[in-house]
């Protein structure tokens, strides 16, 4: 198997994993927010949609799509995140319409999964050692590739922390 597969199939299941614990959220409580835990469930499939469309794009050379976010607003609508509302930094506001219907933050989720896993996929084996910036580093386009599997599972454990905190059922019993 090639190493560009294993990389694009981690970041599959990454998204496997973290949808595990998605049950149990709604229109209705996707903002909902716990004592030491800011971050909802919303802005976090927002933002890890919009950091795996900025690796996409190291990866493809595309753009990050205009139906999906909002350059330059912090809110959202019912189908697209604002960029600024979901990037580093930002702050998740409690108003549910500064974000899409719970099912689009889904599918925009799995949307950027899958950009990012068919990029890898594409990806010459000699552009593997390619270094870009990213944040504060810079590192090759095959860290890239690990630190969005890994990027997901820190997100997915606040969304475990949450789902606790909220009092929801189990996933895993």
């Amino acid at each position: 198997m090639k190493e560009q597969e294993t990389i694009a199939l981690g970041v599959e299941n990454s998204r496997e994993l973290l949808e595990r614990f998605l049950a149990g959220f709604t229109d209705e409580n996707k903002t909902r927010t716990a004592p030491g835990l800011p971050n909802h469930a919303a802005w976090t499939l927002g933002h890890l949609a919009f950091v795996m469309h900025r690796a996409a794009m190291r990866l493809d050379g595309g753009v990050l799509p205009g139906d999906v976010f909002i350059e330059g607003s912090t809110r959202g609508d019912a189908s697209r995140f604002g960029v600024e509302g979901v990037a580093v930094g930002s702050t998740p506001m409690s108003d549910g319409a500064s974000y899409p219907e719970w099912t689009r933050c889904v599918a925009i989720f799995d949307g950027a999964c899958a950009r990012v896993a068919e990029a890898l996929r594409k990806l010459p084996a000699e552009r593997l050692e390619e270094r870009i910036p990213w944040g504060k580093n810079d590192m090759s386009l095959r860290e890239l590739g690990l630190r969005m599997i890994f990027h997901n599972g820190t997100h997915c454990g606040e969304i475990v922390d949450l789902r606790r905190a909220l009092g929801f059922e189990r996933v895993i019993k």
